[in-house]
């Protein structure tokens, strides 16, 4: 998932290709439920190739033409310890651009996922998929990090059931953190909206334990294989969108605009 220059059709000069970026139809939502009781993961709001609905405010004092909002989706495919799912679209918002200082600054915008289920249920075996009441799924959420210049970010992993409390997730207490390396060169699809697809893995990252699920706590992280040092893997094809903020529609007053929470690129 870092970043790296892309060759852009008609043109000499190079392009970065962000972390971050794409639209996102949110599909693939699993219904796991107890018997005459409908019981269905929670639907994220779905995005489209031109909603920039969760573009952030932007640092004072930086350069709106300079600052680009960028729409990334992705289907990653998924094996933590002993369960591998291809998981339903995640799409993320975040902006990017220089500082008034010139160097890297970025903004977390939103993260939209939806939940997949898990083969076998929490019996790992055919009983799990024809009883509804053993249902499992999981839905991927924001961790509290992103970085689309090196290519880091953590999630969390809910864990979703009839039979599990909502505190049920895979790093409660600390997230999985990524280090997505780049599988080959990004393509650029379409000029106009710009559209740039790419591929990334991360096959060296730790998968925690669930936590805060319950009595069913220890059972369900024997029958998921977790903890897990290693043997997990996030293949992630992905495609991303953006509009420079001077392009963006208004979104209220200034004040709405302007001024959000910021970092600016250690690594700058």
């Amino acid at each position: 998932m870092t970043k790296s220059a892309v060759a852009r059709p008609g043109s000499s000069s190079a392009r970065r290709v962000a972390a971050v970026a794409g639209a996102a139809v949110l599909a693939g939502t699993a219904a796991v439920c107890a018997p005459g009781v409908a019981y269905s993961a929670p639907l994220a709001t779905a995005a489209t190739a031109t909603d920039y609905s969760d573009c952030p405010p932007l640092p004072e004092g930086v350069d709106p033409g300079r600052w680009r909002c960028e729409v990334h989706t992705a289907a990653p495919r998924l094996t933590l310890g002993s369960v591998t799912v291809k998981l339903g679209t995640i799409t993320m918002t975040h902006a990017e651009g220089p500082m008034p200082d010139g160097s890297k600054g970025q903004v977390w915008g939103a993260m939209h996922s939806s939940a997949t289920a898990i083969p076998g249920g929490l019996t790992g075996s055919p009983a799990g998929d024809r009883a509804a009441v053993l249902g499992l799924a999981v839905q991927p959420e924001y961790g509290g990090r992103f970085d689309a210049y090196t290519g880091q970010f953590s999630l969390r992993f809910r864990l979703l059931g009839p039979l599990l409390p909502h505190s049920c997730v895979i790093g409660a207490d600390a997230p999985v953190d990524f280090q997505l390396k780049r599988s080959g060169p990004s393509k650029w699809v379409s000029q106009d909206p710009p559209v740039i697809e790419f591929s990334a893995y991360d096959d060296t990252f730790a998968a925690p334990a669930a936590g805060h699920c319950g009595p069913l706590t220890a059972p369900l992280n024997r029958r998921l294989g977790l903890p897990a040092a290693t043997g997990n893997l996030l293949s992630y094809d992905a495609s991303y969108t953006f509009k420079t903020y001077d392009q963006l529609p208004a979104k209220g007053d200034d004040k709405e605009r302007k001024g959000g929470n910021f970092r600016a690129d250690p690594h700058s």
